[in-house]
């Protein structure tokens, strides 16, 4: 399982990233058919509300590519949101295989 984070517009933390592999890795024990997941944080527009986006692609083998992305106040919120906005979708390609 590969793990890719890209900060656009930002330098990221260790903190953040250290959340985000945390979370990437608990979906991982419920879905392991995901071979590689990339992980875009991107700034927006500096100094706006709800400005933190968080991009997730997932890639299963032999289907298509999941993706789902969403925008909050902070980048865990907007990681949160994004991972369960892809849970039905991995329930879904779960059930297809």
């Amino acid at each position: 399982m590969e793990i890719n984070i890209k900060a656009i517009h930002f330098d990221i933390s260790e903190k953040l990233v250290e959340f985000v592999n945390k979370k990437i890795e608990k979906l991982l024990r419920r879905f392991e058919a995901i071979s590689n997941a990339d992980i875009n944080l991107t700034l927006v527009k500096p100094e706006t509300a709800k400005n933190k986006e968080a991009g997730i692609k997932l890639s299963i083998p032999g289907q298509q590519d999941l993706f789902a992305s969403k925008t909050a106040d902070s980048f865990e919120e907007a990681v949160d949101l994004a991972l369960a906005a892809l849970e039905p979708q991995l329930e879904k390609a779960k059930e297809k295989k």
